[in-house]
This record gives C-alpha cells, structure tokens and sequence, in this order.
C-alpha cells in the first residue's frame, strides 16, 4: 500500500492535491503526518523525502517527492487519474503544469490557511491577474469537456491541483464570476475536501510564519479553529 507523507492540513496546500486525487478515486493509501516546525523543515523532512519536501509518496521502495510526479506516477498504475480523451488529457496536463508552476501573486498574497476569514487590505494588480487567468481556465475546461469537472464528466488530478484555490477563495472572500464560484462550491463539497477542512479546523497546531503571512495582508476576522477545538468532546 502507497504511503503519503503530508503536512498540516490547515496549511499544505501541495500536500492536499495527491491526498485528494487518492481520496476520490479510492485509492487505498495510508497517511503519515508531519507537523510542521518553525523555519525550514528541510533536513527533518529529509529523512523520508530526498528533496526535504512534502507531500511524498512511498510505494515499497520507490520513493516520489514531488507533486505533479507523484501525480504521473499514480496514472500509470490506476484508471482515471487523468481524463481518458486525448484532448482533453492534454488540456488537463496543461493546466495542472500552470496551476504547478505559476499564480505567485495568488500563493503569496492568500497562503492557504483553511481555518480563517481575512479581509484583504486591497487586491493588488498582480492577485487580479492570476485571479483573472485562473478564472478563464476553468471555464475553458467546463466549456470544452462539458463538465462538471475541468475536464469532463469525472473528477481528475487537474480538479484536484485546483482544490487549495478553493479554500484560498474561501479563506480571503476572493471574488469571482458565478460560474468560477460555483465551481468553487462544487470543490469544497467533494466528501475529501469536506473532511481535510475538518481535520484542518481541529489541528491544534499553529506555526508562527504561515500564521504572521496571513495576518500581514489583512485582518483577520475569524479563526474557526478555535471554535472546532472548543466545540470537541
């Protein structure tokens, strides 16, 4: 059975992605959670990952440490990690690389911390760009594939690198047109999404630089894990 290494829930947002793929696609897997410290969690993290990073998957002896190569690894060995059309496999490969690789603004601006409600103090040219862009990539997937899904009718792992942006849109209040937003929806009701948020909400966990990244871009309005831990027997 693959073994997955992720971080806090409240915060892994590249963790989440092969978490969630391997979650709704039944995937058997067991979980093995590192908290993180303060600083870099490099050299600890090393001792199960090469690159130091999370998440990692484990599958016997082999070892994947990145995420959109864990990813590819699942498709050869499972059906329905990626959509089965070439088309639309291709375009599901492309947005997943993007969503990957760029949105700097986005991850900077609106770290993920599932647990908060913030009010930005603005949005910068930058954070409306990327927001803008993702945007048309969405609607691009559920108009060429016809949705539900960015690339058709079933959940994929391109659905599933978009998952962190849901909760960003739903920590920072991120404005977007009905559509995105209720694609948006549709993610965060996903039974796998609907658990992480809880697990996230109840870890009683909190590290100093992702917590002083959110503050610094807005106010803070509520903390909803302080309500779960005090709404826990």
């Amino acid at each position: 059975m693959y073994t997955l290494y992720i971080a806090n829930r409240n915060y892994s947002s590249w963790s989440l992605r092969p978490w969630l793929l391997l979650d709704s696609l039944a995937i058997p897997f067991e979980e093995a959670l590192q908290v993180f410290g303060p600083g870099s969690n490099r050299a600890a993290f090393q001792a199960f990952s090469p690159g130091g990073t999370v998440p990692c998957l484990v599958d016997g002896d082999v070892t994947v440490w990145e995420s959109l190569a864990i990813v590819e690894y699942l498709a050869e060995r499972h059906a329905g990690v990626w959509p089965a059309a070439p088309l639309a496999r291709a375009w599901a490969r492309s947005a997943a690389s993007e969503m990957h690789a760029g949105f700097s603004a986005l991850r900077g601006i609106c770290p993920m911390n599932c647990g908060i409600r913030v009010r930005l103090h603005e949005v910068p040219a930058a954070l409306a760009g990327d927001l803008a862009r993702i945007e048309a990539l969405w609607l691009d997937g559920l108009d060429r594939f016809g949705g539900p899904w960015l690339g058709g009718a079933r959940f994929t792992a391109v659905d599933a690198f978009f998952a962190p942006v849901a909760f960003r849109v739903q920590s920072y209040g991120l404005a977007l047109g009905a559509r995105a937003d209720g694609y948006v929806r549709q993610l965060l009701a996903l039974p796998g999404m609907v658990r992480w948020y809880a697990l996230a909400l109840a870890e009683p966990w909190r590290e100093p630089q992702h917590e002083a990244e959110a503050a610094a871009v807005g106010v803070i309005e509520r903390d909803l894990r302080l309500q779960a831990r005090s709404e826990t027997p």
